[in-house]
This record gives structure tokens, sequence and C-alpha cells, in this order.
């Protein structure tokens, strides 16, 4: 085989359109919250454990509370496939006081033994090595110390930890890759989020082709320059159908996660199922370009 010579392709039939957990009413329960996110036509839930009590706490959860998380799984069909840790917004992994340092690995190994326990295929690690403190040489240093024993848990778990490219910081892919291609491991990728890209002023195109072969999923939402939230699909700046198209272009074949923040939103349900059926012809739109430009590059050989 020649490798070189690339004829597989990514079928976009086969990638799974998943809903973070905050897009829908934050009352729902978790039966409620994964029947409802398949009747709004997700294949998936992503579940977070942001810097809030109420959600951290999930990570101490019992064997009955667990065994009712799963029910709710296998009754609804909807898995969850993957988790949304930004604790270490409040307990960062490169925070100069080792108390933080300390909760924020604690965060971490349960966060993994938590997946391995409800079958969570990968955790996103937020993108910033110490939020609230900024950036130094000390916060980078412990952040990638701290990476390293996540990694050696993760591995030995067999659960992914992928890097997501966040609002400061670590707000490229470029710079995600940094991090990817110092571990070198199958359990270390990147968690692409085409909206940030837009709202740090980057280009999206260059930057998942940096990333190409080590995405292991992506955010999908839209974004402005100024405005990081709270753009509804299709009102922002993010151009979903070249994006897409170059997903489709470096062969890109895992879950991708719409994310909303609209759980306190009375209309939550709806503007889900109709941000499915945008996004989702986004999607269509992308991969068909592509097709069509690799037709037209066929042609002219």
């Amino acid at each position: 085989m020649n490798p070189d010579n690339k004829t597989w392709k990514s079928n976009l039939d086969l990638i799974p359109f998943g809903l973070y957990e905050k897009a829908l009413p934050a009352s729902l329960s978790w039966a409620e919250r994964l029947d409802t996110a398949a009747e709004a036509g997700y294949n998936f839930v992503e579940i977070s454990i942001d810097d809030s009590d109420r959600r951290i706490e999930r990570l101490e959860w019992d064997s009955e509370a667990k065994l009712k998380f799963q029910n709710a799984i296998r009754n609804s069909g909807v898995p969850v496939k993957s988790m949304s840790l930004s604790a270490h917004r409040r307990f960062p992994l490169g925070s100069t006081s080792p108390e933080l340092r300390k909760n924020g690995l604690k965060i971490l190994r349960q966060a993994i033994d938590f997946s391995v326990d409800l079958g969570i295929r990968f955790i996103l690690i937020a993108g910033a090595d110490s939020y609230h403190e900024g950036s130094t040489q000390a916060t980078k240093a412990n952040f990638l110390k701290s990476l390293e024993r996540g990694v050696e848990w993760a591995s030995s778990a067999g659960v992914m930890l992928a890097l997501e490219n966040w609002d400061i910081q670590i707000n490229s892919l470029t710079k995600v890759m940094e991090y990817v291609n110092y571990f070198k491991s199958p359990w270390f990728q990147a968690y692409a989020d085409i909206g940030n890209l837009i709202f740090a002023g980057e280009d999206i195109i260059k930057e998942l082709e940096i990333a190409k072969h080590h995405i292991a999923s992506v955010h999908i939402k839209d974004t402005l320059k100024g405005q990081l939230r709270y753009v509804q699909p299709g009102e922002g700046q993010v151009p979903f159908v070249e994006a897409f198209a170059k997903l489709a272009e470096i062969g890109f074949q895992g879950p991708a996660v719409l994310e909303l923040w609209t759980e306190n939103l009375p209309n939550a349900v709806e503007i889900a199922s109709e941000a499915n059926t945008w996004i989702r012809s986004k999607m269509q739109q992308g991969w068909q370009a592509h097709e069509k430009q690799s037709e037209r590059v066929r042609s002219l050989t």
C-alpha cells in the first residue's frame, strides 16, 4: 500500500453529532435530558463538569447514582460519549498555588475514573494553564507537569484526553499542537473549537490544517470576534461550510458536538432542535463542496 495515494475519505453519515449538556434545561433529570436530546435529533450528549460545586460533586457519585445514570443511558439509547471538564478554570492545573494544583489533579483523576465507570470515551481538557492568574513560565511548567500525570492515568485507563483551544492562553490549534507533539500519545489529542478560533481572530482553515490527523472531536458553535457565547448558529462569523469542507478534506471522522449555553432559556429545546437541522445542513454542504473540489482536481490529472 502506498500511503501517498490516499483513496479513503471520511463518511459524514457516520460522524456522530452530539449536544452539550448546557444546551438543554438545567431542570431536566438525566433520563429526561437524554430523551430530549434524542427527540431533537442528536446522537449523544456531552456531560459538563464545570467549576460549580453541583457539577464537580458528580465525580463523587456513589454506585446507586451511577447505576441510575447508566439506566437512563440504556433506556434512552443515547450515550454520553464525552466530558467537558472545565472545572480547572477554578482549580487550575498550572496554578502557582500547590493547593489549587492538588485539587485540580484530584479532579482530573476523578474525571478519568468516572469516565471508565460510565463509558465516557474522552475528556475535554481546558486550554488554559491558569485561567485567573494569567499565563507565565511558571504556570506553563506546572500545567505541563500536571498533564504528564494526567496522560499517565488516562492512557492506563484507556481514556482519551483532548486539549481544546480556549478563549485565552491556549487559544489556537497551533498552541494545542505544541502539547500534542510533546506527548506523541494516542491518548492525548486536540479538541478543535471552530467558534473559539473566530473569537481569537485565527484563520480556521489554516488552524484545522495544522491539527489534521490529531482532532479527536470538534466543538461547533457560532461566535463573533468580540462575543464568545450566546450567538445563535448563523448569526455569527464562523464560516461553517468552509470549515466543514476542510474537515472533510483532512479526513475527520470523530464526534462533533454542538455547544450552546441555553439551559436557562424557556425555548432551549426548540433552539437545540432548530440548530440541529441548520448545522447538519451546513455539514452536508461542506462535505459536498469538498467532494466537488476533489472531482475538479481529479479531472485535471
